[in-house]
């Protein structure tokens, strides 16, 4: 397996939380941690698997360090690389824009050339609407560390356990 550039935006530190968990658990292959607030673009060339992560912020919106990187992120050629999601979000005080921040980022990247990976089933979640939802599945991993901290070390357990044999 590759190097695995892990990116993510956070404005009050839990995307950057989970980020290490998710770093921490992965001991195959080496894992570099870009925070999108001081990173470029331009270091993911060298990373054929990428995890891209944010916390959800306001109703449905990214934070404000992604709003600067994601229009270089759509400039970026991403082809051929595999590229898996997670996201947080509030799943109680916003069910109806539960982890948009990663439907955002889904549809920058959905169309660049890249195989992206890790869509989890919506089943054992509370929310009543998401962006991040498509056909019955998140884009990618959705965690909520607000209401239910207590299943995220499972779900980011069994989320590796699915993308693992999917990085390159």
């Amino acid at each position: 397996m590759q190097p695995i550039a892990i990116v993510y935006g956070s404005t009050t530190s839990n995307a950057k939380n989970i980020s290490e968990r998710i770093a921490a658990k992965i001991t195959e292959t080496d894992v570099v941690l870009f925070d999108v607030a001081d990173m470029n673009v331009e270091s993911l060339k060298d990373f054929s698997n990428i995890i891209m992560g944010s916390s959800t912020w306001g109703i449905g919106d990214l934070p404000d360090d992604w709003d600067g990187f994601l229009p270089k992120l759509k400039r970026f050629d991403l082809s051929g690389k595999t590229i898996a999601l997670f996201a947080l979000g509030d799943s109680y005080s916003y069910s109806d824009s539960f982890v948009d921040s990663m439907g955002i980022i889904y549809e920058a990247i959905k169309d660049k050339g890249c195989n992206i990976i890790g869509s989890v089933s919506t089943e054992g979640y509370n929310y009543d609407m998401s962006t991040a939802e498509i056909d019955g599945v998140f884009v990618g991993l959705a965690l909520d560390e607000d209401n239910e901290y207590d299943l995220s070390d499972e779900r980011i357990d069994n989320w590796l356990a699915q993308i693992k044999p999917e990085l390159q």
